[in-house]
């Protein structure tokens, strides 16, 4: 696993990277070990503005062979928003994991159609965590459009997305609101 950590708007001293190296090594233990050329960037920022609660943010993104693993966390102290970060890091590379197994594996035993976790002796049981499925399908005629016409339609219908096929180049396009209230544009590459 390699670990890359970086500081926005602050220095990353020794100490701080060693927290973070001690808080991250665990995902090495939970991520599958055809795994191994993971890399993990971590982005260390404060934010300037004195109206925000807790403006020590720490962000983490895992790259593995599979999904990109995307964590954001903020407190009031760095070494807490690290703590934060690492844990639900932990939980969504569990959660990954398990899902890979479960899809590699031999199927689950079910019993009258509800699915068991299987336990070992002394373990206890705990009930197995539903997949997430897809519950609702659209369509629409996407017209071609200019990013910033598609920024307009996104506010008007106060989403936080909005799918249009660009004007310049044809392709399928997103346009989306990021947490610092600007917009965001998704193009294919090609």
């Amino acid at each position: 696993m390699q670990l890359q950590v970086k500081g926005k708007n602050m220095d990353v001293t020794d100490a701080l990277f060693d927290h973070a190296e001690r808080k991250l090594a665990k995902l090495a233990r939970i991520l599958p070990p055809w795994d191994d050329a993971t890399q993990v960037e971590l982005e260390l920022s404060v934010e300037r503005n004195p109206k925000i609660d807790r403006p020590q943010i720490a962000e983490v993104t895992v790259r593995t062979k599979g999904p990109v693993l995307r964590v954001r966390e903020s407190a009031e102290d760095m070494y807490q928003a690290i703590d934060q970060a690492a844990h639900k890091l932990e939980r969504q590379a569990a959660r990954y994991r398990d899902r890979r197994r479960r899809r590699r594996g031999a199927p689950e035993p079910a019993i009258d159609g509800a699915e068991v976790a299987s336990a070992t002796v002394g373990e206890v049981a705990e009930p197995a965590e539903a997949a997430p499925r897809l519950i609702k399908s659209k369509r629409f005629e996407m017209q071609a459009m200019s990013p910033e016409d598609a920024a307009l339609q996104m506010d008007m219908l106060a989403h936080d997305f909005y799918v249009f096929r660009n004007e310049d180049d044809g392709l399928v396009n997103v346009v989306y609101r990021r947490r610092d209230g600007d917009y965001g544009l998704i193009s294919p590459e090609g």
